[in-house]
C-alpha cells in the first residue's frame, strides 16, 4: 500500500504552505546574514582545536571542515563531506518488528539516520519534511533498501492541520502507528536579543515546540500501551547558548514537555522519552552559520568535533524498543560526547 505514494508530495504542486515557510525562513536567515556583515567584527584569533576523539568503528570528519553555508531548509544531497547515516557495522535484530514509526524532519540529518535504523530493525517508516524533495525520496529509498515500506509526507509541523493529516496518512498506509518521533526543527542565530524579531521568534516556536504538541496530540488516539514518543532535544536545552537565545528555549521546553508528558501517559503504558544530541553534523547549522563557523563546527566539544548522525540514532533506536526500554521514561538521553558536548 505505502508503495503507492512514490508519486506524492515531490509530484504535486505545492498545497501545503510549505513553499511559503521556505521564503519565510530564507527571508529570516537573509536578515540574520545582514545584521553579521553589517557588524563584521574584527576577527578574533581562534582558539587551538581540540584534537579530535575517535571511539567508533570507523573514524569520522575532523575539522576543519570544509567552509560552506547552504540556503535554508538546507539540503543534505548539498553537503561535503556527505552525513554518515548508514551506521553499516549496526546489525539488526528485530527489535522494533511489526511496528510503523513516524519521524518529522525525517528527510536528512538525525531523522534520516533514525529512519533508517528504526527499518533495519523491521519497522515501516512514515517521514515528514518540509519541501525538501530530493533528501526525501533519497531517505525513502535507504528504508526501502533495509526491506520495509516508506511513505514521505510534506507539510508544514506549525499547522495542527497538517499534523492531523499526517498522522491519518500514516494509519491509512500501515493501519497503526507505534512510535512517533519529534525532530523537526528551525535554527537561525542571533547573537542580542534587540535583534530578534517577532517573525524569527515565532518561526522558532512554532516549528520546535508547538509543531512537537500538535504532532503527539495528533498521534495519541493511534497509540496504544507499549507506544512510544520520542522528542529531540539538545544540549543547548540543558545548558543554553549565548547566540541561540530561541531555539535554546525551545529545546529547554522540549525537555520539560517530554517529563511532564511522560508523567500524563505512563498510565496508558505509552512512554516518553528525549534525546539531546550536541553538535552533529547535519543541514542545520550549515542553514545559519557562516561558511567561516562552519569550518569549526564542533571543535569545542570533548570530543573535539561534530557527531556524525550513524553515531546518535542508535539512542532512539534504544528509546523505541520496549525490547530495550520497556522501563525507561521521562529521561532527556545525552549523546554529547562527553559530559558536556
Amino acid at each position: 500500500m505505502a508503495k503507492k505514494a512514490k508519486k506524492d508530495a515531490s509530484q504535486l504542486p505545492d498545497r501545503t504552505g510549505t513553499d511559503a515557510t521556505v521564503r519565510r525562513q530564507k527571508s529570516i536567515q537573509r536578515e540574520v546574514d545582514a545584521r553579521d556583515n553589517a557588524k563584521a567584527p574584527p576577527k578574533a584569533k581562534s582558539k587551538p582545536a581540540k584534537p579530535s576523539v575517535q571511539a567508533g568503528e570507523r573514524d569520522q570528519p575532523e575539522n576543519p571542515l570544509p567552509e560552506q553555508h547552504l540556503t535554508k531548509p538546507g539540503h543534505e544531497h548539498m553537503l561535503a563531506p556527505a552525513p554518515k547515516f548508514l551506521a553499516p557495522d549496526y546489525r539488526g535484530s528485530g527489535k522494533l518488528e511489526g511496528k510503523v514509526a513516524l519521524i518529522t524532519g525525517g528527510d536528512s540529518g538525525i531523522g534520516r539516520a533514525v529512519a533508517v535504523l528504526f527499518a533495519r530493525e523491521g519497522a515501516d517508516v512514515a517521514i515528514v519534511y518540509l519541501n525538501e524533495h530530493q533528501d526525501a525520496q533519497d531517505t525513502r529509498m535507504y528504508i526501502d533498501q533495509e526491506g520495509r515500506s516508506s511513505l514521505a509526507i510534506s507539510g508544514d509541523v506549525r499547522s495542527p492541520a497538517f499534523c492531523d493529516d499526517a498522522v491519518a496518512q500514516t494509519v491509512a498506509a500501515f493501519g497503526q502507528l507505534d512510535i512517533l518521533v519529534n525532530n523537526a526543527a528551525f535554527q537561525a542565530h542571533c547573537d542580542s536579543l534587540e535583534d530578534l524579531s517577532e517573525e524569527h521568534l515565532q518561526e522558532t516556536l512554532q516549528t520546535n515546540i508547538a509543531g512537537y504538541f500538535h504532532m503527539a496530540r495528533a498521534a495519541l488516539p493511534h497509540l496504544k500501551s507499549g507506544s512510544t514518543i520520542i522528542n529531540s532535544g539538545s544540549e543547548t536545552g540543558l545548558f543554553g547558548h549565548k547566540d541561540l537565545l530561541d531555539y535554546a528555549a525551545t529545546k529547554g521546553a522540549i525537555h520539560a514537555f517530554t517529563l511532564s508528558l511522560a508523567s500524563q501517559l505512563l498510565p496508558r503504558g505509552i512512554r516518553v522519552n528525549a534525546v539531546a544530541p550536541g553538535p552533529v553534523w547535519t543541514p542545520l547549522n550549515p542553514a545559519d552559520k557562516s561558511a567561516e563557523d562552519v569550518a569549526k563546527f564542533g571543535q569545542d566539544s570533548d570530543m573535539g568535533r561534530p557527531a556524525q548522525p550513524e553515531e546518535v540514532s542508535p539512542a532512539y533506536v534504544f528509546l523505541a524498543s520496549s525490547i530495550t526500554a520497556s522501563y525507561v521514561n521521562g529521561v532527556v538521553l545525552p549523546v554529547m560526547g562527553g559530559p558536556r558536548g
